[in-house]
Order: C-alpha cells, then structure tokens, then sequence
C-alpha cells in the first residue's frame, strides 16, 4: 500500500521512514561517512521549502513498516514550474527487487503527470543499484560529479590562514544575512549561472535579498545551522562568499554548499581565502565538526584546484541525471 505522509507528518511517520534511510544508507553508502540523524530527517520531512512543494510518499508493508520511501520536489517559482527533482527514492535492502522501488516510481510519474511537469531530475551515486535503477526508467546522466571530504584538523595543520586580496576584509555570521548584507550577497549568488549545471531543463533562479534570507530560514526551520563566510570591499558589499550546512548542530560532518566570486574579483586567490577561513570559524565555533564534504561538477576544473589545495579529497562518485517526460 502506497501512502502519502502527512503535513506535517506524525512521529510515527518520521520514525518509520527514518528506519528505511538509514537501513540504506548502511547497505549503499561508505561506513566513513554519518547517517543522517533523526532531527534531520524530521526537518525534511515537516518543513516544506520557500520555492516549492514537496511529496513524500511511502510504501508501507502488512506489519505497519515502511519497505520504501519516495520524496518528490516541485518547483512553485519562475522559471521552473516545468521541472521537479526526486529528491529520494529508497527501497528497504531487506525487500529490494520485490517491486517496491516500481510501485514508488509509478505513483511519482503519474504525479508528474498531473502537475504538467515537462523534465525531472536526480543525484545518485555512481556504481550501486541507485544508478542501475535510474538507468532502468530511462534517467541519463547530464552531469557527472564526485563527492570529496576534507578532515578540519589536519587541513588546519597543514595550510596557513590566508588573506584575502587587498582592499577586501572577512565577514562571517551563522543563519540569514544581515539586512546591510543581505541584497549583494544576493548578486554574488547569481553569478553561479555561468557554474556547470548538467540538466538543459534547468535555469539558476535569479537571487535577491528576500530569496537569500528565506534560503538562510529554511535550513534553521528544519533544525540545522547555515554558516557563511565572506569577503567585502571597502563598501561592505559581499564580492566573494563560501558556506557550511550542519543539519542538525551535533553533527560532525558539515555540507559545504556554494562558493561563488565576483567575476572583477576572480584569479586573485579570494575563493580560496574564504574557504580556508571557513575551516577557522567551524573549529572555533563548532568544534564537533570533524569534517567537511561537498559535490563538484569533474569539469569544473577552478574549484577542484582550489580544494585540492586545501587537502580535500576523492571519497565517491555521483551523478546528477535528467529525464524528459
């Protein structure tokens, strides 16, 4: 039996779906790398996102279980009312190649279908039965990517702090961005549509302040932390910025999202300046956080120089795949 969560979903709900994640993600993924905690999963499943509205769906066994569980993103904003992203698709490996992934798959589609949706896309791992499965729907992959992690403390150890172009000064702050702040971050931001992207159906969204702090929100909303680290001129506009998400602040790992420069401003080392000051204000503000991972497009060549340099490295592939429907 199919069903859809509630909204927000109940503890047993959470709890259930919670269950088959993290079966998967002991069967699927490398022990090195942290299950995703409870609050985590809970923050996903009970706080919608500011630019769309997501669909959980679970395939729920005679006993009450869950053997399988689904999460369907559809844009509500300009310019992507066309497109969704599945954002999970996980089958319990107790049950798999039962049906259970089909059935999922078929309620998605014919969700799809219903909301006039033209493309959908998603991220899997390279190598293992998530990319066998996507490859069976007729998912290709438009973007390959590899997942890397950087240990804080010996990165630290082994790389002096390092200062930022002249003229220019650090700024860093946990959550939404200062309203003084908040609208050039914003315009540093809309230079990532010139960043590898993968999938034609998808445009960058045009950032503003309103849509940055709302970004910023959200992450607190489900219970994690957004930490940023910039770089301003002597205006006190951000030109450069990198930042870290703790989905809930105990964990050990951090995401590191997007780095973005300044066109005027890049070849002169700030990307990498705000990243290695990132690393210092994890280890003094959060000292739990052992490590710090992130995704990178393989022909995005300035960032794979500029983390390399700063001791990430390779733990798996991935893959970003589309489909047209």
């Amino acid at each position: 039996m199919l069903i859809t969560l509630g909204n927000p979903p109940s503890d047993a709900e959470i709890d259930a779906w919670h269950a088959v994640v993290s079966a998967a993600h002991i069967r699927d993924v490398p022990a090195a790398v942290p299950e995703p905690s409870r609050s985590e999963t809970a923050g996903r499943l009970g706080v919608q996102p500011f630019d769309g509205r997501e669909v959980h769906l679970a395939s729920v066994a005679r006993d009450g279980s869950y053997e399988g569980v689904a999460s369907l993103l559809l844009w509500t904003r300009p310019p992507h009312q066309h497109t969704a992203y599945l954002h999970k698709l996980v089958v319990d490996p107790g049950v798999r190649r039962g049906g259970v992934g089909a059935r999922l798959w078929t309620a998605i589609r014919d969700l799809l279908a219903e909301e006039g949706r033209t493309s959908v896309s998603t991220r899997v791992e390279l190598g293992g039965a998530g990319e066998a499965f996507v490859d069976s729907l007729g998912f290709v992959k438009v973007l390959p990517l590899t997942r890397y992690v950087l240990r804080v403390e010996p990165a630290l150890a082994a790389t002096a702090p390092l200062p930022l172009p002249e003229g220019l000064r650090f700024a860093h702050w946990t959550g939404a961005a200062p309203e003084a702040l908040a609208g050039s971050l914003a315009e540093v931001h809309n230079v990532l549509v010139d960043a590898p992207g993968g999938d034609p159906a998808w445009r960058q969204p045009h950032w503003d302040a309103r849509r940055v702090r709302e970004a910023a929100r959200l992450v607190e909303a489900r219970g994690g932390l957004l930490i940023t680290v910039a770089a301003l001129d002597g205006s006190d506009a951000v030109v450069a910025y990198t930042e870290a998400v703790l989905h809930a602040p105990g964990d050990t790992r951090a995401a590191q999202g997007d780095t973005a420069v300044l066109p005027v401003h890049r070849g002169r080392g700030a990307a990498r300046a705000v990243k290695r000051r990132l690393l210092d204000v994890l280890h003094e503000q959060h000292p739990g956080v052992r490590e710090l991972s992130t995704s990178v497009a393989d022909d995005n060549a300035p960032m794979l120089a500029v983390n390399a340099s700063l001791g990430y490295r390779r733990e798996r592939p991935a893959g970003l795949f589309a489909m047209k429907l």
